[in-house]
């Protein structure tokens, strides 16, 4: 792991960057969620409508419940998924900065896996959002090569496996389960 690399992504975060990153998934793009202009940075750069939530991601379960509530069922899923390619979308808490996904009364979570992303969390020390690093409705970028948008700093990951799916995302409100998008997590 380049230390450099995570120590300069950790200082474009903090200066309201955009930085593009490896997943266990796809490449993503990363901005930290409590800077209202990087979302809105984001949401521009993705060219995605604001009304589409952007999931974040935290380093651990106990992370997770600060920002959503999680029921006997999230519990059980993050329990037995986490850290993975899942995501959670649950009621949101106080925490969650109010214009991150403003109009909605839930929240996306997930713990990763990828090491890159985990290191980058680390030294951030909070969560960061989480989306494809491409313009909203293309393909997912799988290289460094695939990255069509321009993000502020880049971490080579590699090239990821391109048979690799986006992150199943459930629903999970008290005792009701909804599946939003299946990827390779079968729930």
């Amino acid at each position: 792991m380049n230390v450099k690399m995570i120590l300069s992504a950790v200082k474009v975060l903090r200066q309201g960057g955009v930085v593009a990153h490896p997943t266990d998934t796809c490449y993503g793009l990363a901005v930290d969620i409590f800077n209202k202009a990087a979302l809105e940075r984001l949401y521009e750069l993705k060219g995605m409508s604001q009304e589409k939530p952007v999931s974040i991601l935290v380093r651990s379960l106990k992370e997770a419940k600060e920002y959503g509530e999680f029921s006997k069922i999230a519990l059980d899923l993050a329990a037995r998924y986490w850290p993975g390619s899942l995501t959670l979308v649950v009621p949101r808490t106080e925490k969650a900065p109010v214009f991150l996904n403003s109009k909605q009364d839930t929240i996306g979570i997930r713990v990763i896996v990828e090491d890159w992303t985990k290191n980058l969390l680390e030294a951030f020390g909070s969560p960061l959002s989480t989306t494809s690093a491409n313009k909203h409705g293309q393909a997912s970028p799988y290289s460094v090569a695939e990255i069509l948008v321009q993000p502020d700093f880049l971490i080579d990951g590699g090239n990821l496996d391109p048979k690799n799916q986006p992150s199943t995302i459930v629903e999970v409100i008290g005792a009701q389960k909804r599946i939003l998008r299946q990827g390779n997590i079968v729930v």
